[in-house]
């Protein structure tokens, strides 16, 4: 602009502007492109249509960016799921589907939907047109695993209140798989379903090399202005003082105001020095990002052959930042394992079962695991089918044959798997690999759950059928670690089964206890060998006992404010003086090429810091298995049992480290901490301490954590 200005500019006055314009041009176009493709992909995604049910009693295509809440939707296998719908009824028995949430969590695993007994019935456009009534929601939030809302149905003239829970919500971005049709209630749509509200303003992102880049710039822009000033003053005093000397230069020169002349001296030499700005090196940047994204496209290195999936560069500005990566965080399970579970052994009144027999060491000595065949021969389904003397691991076999039984049934009770019959094989569809390796190893060991209704289900155990009543089902969450069925089994009695992390159950069990001390050693081996464990427990229930609990479970269910609180306060109510069964180990096996991966990582001077729900044992050992701990590293242990304690222990370790490495020695160091005592080194008076320590180590295993 400055050079438009006449009698200031020394050169052409288009000799800057064109090129600062093709610049700006150039990152305009990119900028550009990169915009229109996201607004075409929300164009796109708005345009999708689903069936609606409309005024006639018919279903018709309409575009996302038209339902409304209160719409009735009808959605195919494969469809996704347009906004927060409330699930009515499927094509299933008890209006059961499966979704997947890949785009909400990753989680590429199935989960079940289960719409409420009071609406599954309605499974034509008919029936569904019939209802009536409203929906009171909870308010728009952005908790993908939390919903309270109860829908007031008026049947008869009277008004029927039915609690809604997160098993019958469908969100926003989840696809409905392995279920022909549903129908839904449209609860939220727009910006305040649950996948808008976890999204936020995509973030200006600077690189390293754009922000050194721009420091330059200004100093260089600095040094353009110092010199202009510099330039100018040279200039005035050469033209005030030393014009009657040389006065032939300034024949043809008109006086003037001598502070213009000033200013536009400034302005000219501004023009003279602005190649200080290297106004090309941006446009070469841009050039240079975008030929990078194109190199990761096109690497074969990086191209997984099984799935067709070749690399993708959404964002070619922060190319040049995969260079700078110093850490990196990682979950465990199905990131660095492939989270496909499988049941390896167990550990039943005190005794330990593996498919094959052997010896396993531990602190005791020596102990003989039994096999999968034994254990189905104590619990009357295997070839043997005769109780077998345990040789001292109890107090008979008669006990020992009923904690068996009881055992195995649990497995195939106290869960929320749906089976699935394909062909003659039956494939257990569950919210977690890790119910449908219990599951299938109840299987595996003769008792066989075939069906599962609303209220019951049946398993087959020695060629009979046995059908269990499902009273209460207490679910599993971050906060309770456990989840806890209350059956009614066919001889009419009342059961408690839990299932749950060690710690949990130990806390809860009653003053008689057998198997303890034996299982918690058989939990130590399976936590050495990197094995998923669960404890198992249960307790007989009273009639009188349930009936009074009851009442307490089904006031907290129809809550609508602070309902899973509520829920979590009445199982604890009944989850006292169990009887420990045993616990059960699962192997997830690591995805291919992750030691390679982490190693190589290693080697680049990029730590790597991984979180696992798993115990103190199986998470080290983990580590080790997948390189991102060597034998060679000294294990920081912090497992804490108050704030305290750990802010001294972290203390002491990070001043033990600072002075051993003042004197030259450099240890690589691996932090394993315990979920309790992340808690606590989270605290403000600690945190920084906890960050120092851990940046020094090399690697970071937080476990015995439940996100």
């Amino acid at each position: 602009c400055i050079q438009q200005i006449p009698g200031v500019s020394p050169t052409n006055p288009y000799t800057t502007i064109v090129p600062l314009a093709l610049v700006l041009l150039a990152s305009a176009f990119k900028e550009t492109q990169e915009d229109l493709k996201r607004h075409q992909s929300d164009a796109e995604l708005n345009a999708r249509k689903s069936q609606v049910l409309s005024e006639t009693g018919s279903f018709s295509d309409v575009k996302w960016r038209h339902i409304r809440v209160g719409d009735i939707v009808r959605l195919e296998s494969d469809d996704f799921i347009p906004a927060d719908l409330l699930l009515l009824s499927s094509s299933e028995p008890e209006g059961l589907c499966y979704i997947e949430t890949s785009n909400l969590d990753g989680e590429t695993n199935l989960k079940i939907k289960q719409g409420s007994p009071k609406t599954s019935h309605m499974t034509s456009p008919q029936l569904v047109q019939r209802l009536q009534g409203y929906l009171r929601s909870e308010q728009p939030n952005n908790s993908l695993y939390t919903y309270e809302g109860t829908l007031v149905m008026t049947v008869d003239g009277t008004e029927r209140q039915v609690p809604m829970s997160p098993d019958q919500i469908l969100l926003r971005g989840a696809q409905l798989r392995n279920t022909p049709w549903v129908y839904g209630l449209v609860v939220f749509t727009g910006h305040e379903t649950k996948l808008m509200r976890n999204a936020t303003a995509t973030p200006i992102k600077r690189t390293a090399v754009e922000r050194q880049v721009n420091v330059q710039i200004v100093f260089l822009f600095l040094l353009l202005i110092i010199l202009s000033l510099v330039s100018t003053i040279g200039s005035s005093i050469r033209s005030w003082f030393f014009s009657k000397q040389e006065w032939y230069l300034f024949l043809d020169a008109v006086p003037t105001n001598k502070a213009r002349s000033f200013v536009e001296d400034i302005l000219t030499f501004v023009i003279l020095y602005n190649n200080l700005i290297p106004i090309s090196l941006i446009v070469t940047m841009e050039v240079v990002k975008f030929q990078q994204a194109q190199l990761i496209n096109s690497d074969l290195d990086m191209y997984y052959a099984k799935t067709d999936t070749p690399a993708l560069c959404r964002t070619s500005s922060l190319v040049e930042e995969l260079g700078q990566i110093e850490y990196i965080f990682s979950d465990k399970t199905g990131t660095l394992t492939r989270n496909e579970m499988e049941f390896r052994m167990c550990s039943v009144a005190g005794v330990m079962y593996a498919e094959t027999s052997g010896e396993t060491d531990n602190d005791e000595g020596s102990e003989v695991k039994r096999t999968f065949e034994e254990l189905k021969d104590i619990a009357g389904v295997g070839s043997g089918a005769k109780a077998l003397d345990f040789g001292g691991a109890g107090s008979g076999g008669g006990k020992e044959s009923l904690v068996v039984k009881e055992f195995l049934t649990l497995l195939a009770v106290c869960h929320t798997v749906i089976p699935e019959v394909k062909g003659e094989k039956i494939v257990y569809q569950a919210s977690s690999p890790d119910e449908a390796a219990l599951v299938s190893g109840a299987e595996l060991l003769g008792f066989r759950f075939h069906t599962r209704k609303p209220k019951s289900v049946f398993v087959e155990v020695g060629g009979t059928t046995q059908e269990f009543e499902i009273l209460n089902v207490c679910e599993f969450n971050s906060t309770r670690k456990r989840m806890s069925t209350i059956v009614r089994g066919p001889d009419g009695k009342i059961k408690l089964y839990c299932k749950g992390a060690d710690t949990v159950i130990f806390e809860r069990l009653g003053p008689s206890q057998t198997y303890v001390d034996a299982t918690m050693v058989h939990l130590e081996d399976y936590a050495t060998e990197g094995l998923r464990t669960l404890c198992i427990a249960m307790r007989d229930i009273p009639e009188a006992e349930y009936q009074e609990w009851a009442a307490i479970y089904d006031q907290a269910a129809a809550t609508i404010n602070g309902r899973g609180e509520a829920l979590d306060q009445a199982a604890e109510l009944i989850e006292k003086d169990m009887f420990l069964l045993g616990a059960t180990a699962i192997e997830d096996k690591l995805q291919e090429g992750v030691p390679d991966a982490i190693h190589t990582l290693q080697m680049a001077g990029i730590k790597v810091w991984v979180l696992t729900g798993d115990r103190q044992e199986t998470a080290i050992n983990i580590g080790l298995s997948c390189r991102l701990i060597s034998e060679s590293m000294n294990l920081v242990i912090v497992n804490e049992e108050t704030a305290q304690t750990t802010k001294d222990f972290i203390s002491k370790r990070l001043v033990a480290i600072k002075n051993q490495r003042k004197t030259g020695e450099q240890e690589d160091l691996a932090l394993i901490i315990d979920g309790k005592s992340l808690t606590f080194a989270l605290e403000k008076d600690i945190s920084k301490t906890f960050l120092e320590l851990a940046m020094l180590c090399k690697a970071v295993v937080c476990c015995e954590l439940y996100l």
